[in-house]
């Protein structure tokens, strides 16, 4: 089994891929195959509603100058997603949106069905509203969603500082566990439910 995690920040290796790759090791200690897809810093340009995917049949878009078909041809072969996003202006990044429409609209195929989780990631605020921004289109797509023991936000502001939210990093950790024993169920019907860690909560101000 496998889960795609999707980087979908301009930065590389900043604080949405510090949290991307705490779940992917815990994905990776459950036995799970975890590969980490930074979108990188071309444009990922926005769906201009031209139908062509549709009239091509091919589950693919129209236009295959960026990441989105790559991201369609990965989920063929993936049995989950995890997409990741900093948080700009309390909005998911345009980028991480502009995917997330066309991969799906033009390649539902490959997803519908799958387990599906989003991050957000934000120096502050807004993570929330970023969160079930990102979250509402796999819902839409039928995918079943994948739960923590809190929104999968972590809190950072200098490249990976995020790493420093200890809660943060245990809600990765068990949204991934939670993930696994999802993918283990549909696979086998039967899974034993892995130990939980005690919560470690983290406030701002201490």
């Amino acid at each position: 089994m496998k889960v795609l995690l999707i980087n979908g920040s301009p930065r590389k290796e900043g604080n949405t891929y510090t949290a991307l790759s705490e779940a992917a090791g815990q994905l990776e200690k459950n036995g799970i195959e975890a590969e980490i897809l930074w979108i990188g810093t071309k444009a990922v340009r926005g769906c201009i509603a031209c139908g062509k995917c549709r009239e091509l049949g091919k589950n693919r878009c129209a236009f295959d100058d960026d990441v989105t078909n790559t991201v369609i041809e990965k989920m063929e072969t993936c049995d989950a997603i995890i997409l990741g996003a900093p948080v700009y202006y309390g909005q998911p990044a345009a980028q991480a949106m502009a995917l997330q429409q066309r991969m799906l609209y033009a390649g539902g195929q490959a997803f519908q069905g799958k387990p599906a989780a989003v991050v957000t990631v934000c120096r502050r605020g807004g993570a929330s509203a970023a969160f079930q921004t990102l979250q509402m289109p796999f819902q839409m797509c039928n995918m079943p969603i994948v739960t923590s023991q809190y929104w999968n936000i972590a809190y950072g502001c200098t490249e990976g500082q995020s790493a420093l939210d200890t809660e943060g990093m245990q809600t990765m950790r068990r949204l991934a566990d939670n993930m696994s024993v999802m993918l283990k169920m549909y696979a086998t019907g039967k899974v034993e439910q892995p130990e939980i860690e005690p919560w470690d909560p983290m406030n701002f101000i201490r």
